[in-house]
């Protein structure tokens, strides 16, 4: 019996690993959707290419820096690649420390979490950023940034020891994302002509509205195992439950960002903004993940809600802000990450207010400062923006020599 629970568990986990990988393709059609069509081929190879650096990195030296270090400390432990795997003796030997899943498919499952965390700040440095300056930061952060914080709390680091509780990551991923990605932003400036005089801001529609609901509902799906995975296990029939309660929360508060983002935007706009609506069942997804299990579906289909009427508010706060992100990724996964961080003591006993915003402030602080000292270190030694000249002509052709959607082709042979 614990072979098979051991088998099926693993097989669980793995296939929960599947589906989050799946999310790297949302979060390519949905960018690739929101920007203008110049910057499409560029923003794809971001996505592919970043996804691939996570994987490495995270082999190489996070996965140990996150995982392998003392408990309840907060400098984690220097270390590479992942270990060993379970013995057979260790699983059949059962009780309470036996392993129940593979070590190799807790990696697999850890390594598309952190490659969601750098997926977001792609999105919001579209348009302007250069390739190279980006692929050299998503090195640092899914090698060193993202795993320190990881450390803290899934790791049994100081704010685990605190109580901190984010059961899939609305913080530890979502929030830690939104971070380097707004010190980036920061640094980096916003799109020439979104921003004029006296307070006027101009709308840059995206080039491919289907192709950003068609990553929207990808996002959707893969989500399912972004958050019903983190119950780690499904062999027994305590976690079979909080299996199907987490995937009944996931959704229903994903619908509640899409009502939430709609009716404010037919309020405030007077229009149902498709724009707003997709990031609105974002923000629901990400207000659930910080607990999935503990409340109804009407609770969570409430929370989802709040978050996608947040993420529509954020959006234009920042806008009055200056901070010009073109998928609107830093409120979807950062305002409604700190949401959905806080609201997670009033349907779970065991979470408290204090230790929740403690841990909201360490995640934030920290990625921001470190993210934001390694993008001017980029600025200084590599420079991270294209020049005025390549962002009107697009990215596209500067930085990947090819076009997404070519009109025309001039020369060669049929």
């Amino acid at each position: 019996m614990p072979e098979l629970n051991y088998a099926l568990d693993t097989f669980y986990f793995l296939m929960c690993g599947v589906l989050v990988m799946w999310m790297a393709a949302g979060f390519s059609m949905l960018e690739a959707g929101l920007v203008r069509s110049k910057n499409t081929a560029e923003i794809l190879t971001k996505n592919i290419v970043l996804f691939a650096i996570a994987c490495t990195m995270y082999l190489l030296i996070g996965y140990t820096l996150m995982y392998a270090s003392s408990a309840g400390g907060i400098l984690p432990s220097l270390g590479f690649l992942i270990g060993d795997e379970n013995s057979v003796d260790a699983v059949l030997a059962g009780g309470d420390d036996a392993p129940y899943y593979s070590a190799r498919a807790d990696f697999f499952f850890q390594v598309v979490f952190v490659a969601t965390a750098m997926s977001i700040v792609s999105g919001a440095v579209a348009e302007r950023m250069k390739l190279w300056a980006f692929l050299a930061f998503a090195v640092v952060m899914t090698a060193f940034i993202y795993p320190v914080s990881g450390f803290w709390t899934w790791g049994g680091g100081w704010l685990s020891e605190l109580g901190y509780s984010d059961y899939a990551g609305s913080g530890i991923v979502h929030l830690a994302g939104a971070s380097a990605a707004l010190a980036g932003v920061l640094v980096l400036g916003p799109r020439r002509g979104k921003y004029g005089k006296n307070g006027a801001i101009y709308a840059i529609p995206g080039a491919n509205m289907p192709l950003a609901t068609l990553g929207t509902f990808i996002l959707w799906m893969g989500w399912f195992g972004f958050n019903g995975g983190s119950e780690l296990k499904v062999s027994d029939v305590s976690s079979a439950n909080n299996v199907a309660q987490v995937l009944l929360n996931t959704n229903a508060a994903a619908a509640g960002g899409v009502i939430g983002a709609l009716i404010l935007a037919k309020l405030w706009f007077r229009k149902a903004d498709l724009t707003m609506i997709l990031n609105g069942a974002i923000g629901g997804l990400v207000s659930i993940t910080a607990d999935p299990l503990s409340p109804s579906g009407l609770g969570a289909t409430f929370i989802g809600a709040a978050g996608g009427a947040i993420v529509l508010a954020g959006i234009v706060a920042l806008d009055k802000l200056r901070i010009d992100d073109p998928v609107g990724a830093i409120s979807a996964h950062g305002i409604a990450g700190i949401w959905g961080v806080m609201v997670v003591p009033l349907t779970n006993d065991g979470a408290g207010f204090i230790a929740q915003l403690i841990g909201t402030v360490a995640i934030f602080a920290w990625v921001f400062i470190a993210s934001l000292v390694v993008w001017l270190i980029l600025k200084v030694v590599m420079g991270i923006r294209v020049s005025e000249e390549e962002e009107y002509e697009g990215v596209d052709l500067v930085e990947c020599g090819l076009e997404a959607y070519p009109e025309f082709m001039v020369g060669g042979n049929r």
